[in-house]
């Protein structure tokens, strides 16, 4: 190291730059920052830093991403974490939180322009975004402690759990997904509105594909509204009688009943 004092706080400062932004660090910096050895310089041991520091990063990437890495290849999903990561550094010491502002920098940092937008760009983010929530279910404060609603709660006290997650999509984005987590043969999907709900119920996350209204319905559930208010926002949304939208709600093994088995409900 250098004859040059430095705080302990800049020294950390400098090694986070090196680490995230590795071209920005001239070589006779990093010697004169780092101690060399017989065998390698200051600079070569930076090197090793940095080289394994972005092969962790991308490898925690790749699994939050599995689907988005698929659709994009690895080499082009490496170059986007590469940008990334010097863009929106960690700012956590958990690497669970790698991938939260990933969604937006792709979206924000788009290669096509706003009077001509790209199919295949809207569709990378909207499976960036659906991925994301599926990775944050895992760690979602859930039910499982307390116990899910069952068929015989009444409507007055079924109140959404807290591992619940809505999503609306401009691809079928969850089919994507599903279908390259089985290994199942994936392509880009031609354009077509999808809205999801995802569900945790006894540690498991299930994707529930639902209508425009049904997402509407469990929006405003989501908002803390009760079930009546609910059926009678979707009624006046939908232009629908209000007993039409009740009673299509309390068919026998109709929504209710299959929305109360998944454990999208629990006890208010």
């Amino acid at each position: 190291m250098s004859e040059t004092s430095f705080t302990l706080s800049q020294l950390q400062s400098w090694m986070q730059n090196a680490l995230h932004a590795p071209s920005g660090v001239p070589k006779n910096q990093a010697n004169a920052m780092l101690t060399s050895h017989p065998r390698f310089s200051g600079a070569d041991g930076l090197a090793v830093y940095q080289r394994s520091f972005f092969l962790r990063i991308v490898s925690c990437m790749r699994d939050q991403f599995p689907a988005l890495c698929h659709a994009l290849g690895q080499g082009l999903f490496d170059d986007f974490v590469a940008e990334y990561i010097v863009a929106a550094p960690p700012e956590s010491y958990t690497l669970y939180d790698l991938g939260r502002r990933f969604p937006a920098f792709l979206q924000s940092n788009r290669p096509d322009s706003a009077d001509a937008r790209e199919t295949w760009i809207d569709f990378v983010v909207d499976l960036a975004r659906f991925e994301r929530q599926v990775f944050v279910m895992f760690d979602a404060p859930g039910a499982e402690t307390t116990g899910y609603a069952t068929l015989q709660t009444p409507d007055a006290a079924l109140r959404l759990q807290p591992a619940v997650s809505l999503g609306s999509y401009r691809f079928p984005v969850a089919m994507y997904y599903h279908d390259v987590r089985a290994e199942r043969p994936a392509s880009l999907p031609p354009l077509d509105a999808m809205h999801v709900a995802l569900v945790r119920k006894n540690y498991l996350t299930q994707t529930i594909p639902i209508s425009a209204a049904q997402h509407l319905f469990l929006q405003t559930l989501h908002e803390g509204h009760s079930i009546d208010t609910s059926l009678s926002t979707l009624a006046t949304h939908t232009g629908t009688p209000r007993e039409q939208v009740r009673a299509a709600w309390e068919t026998q093994g109709g929504t209710r009943d299959v929305w109360i088995k998944a454990g999208m409900f629990v006890v208010a």
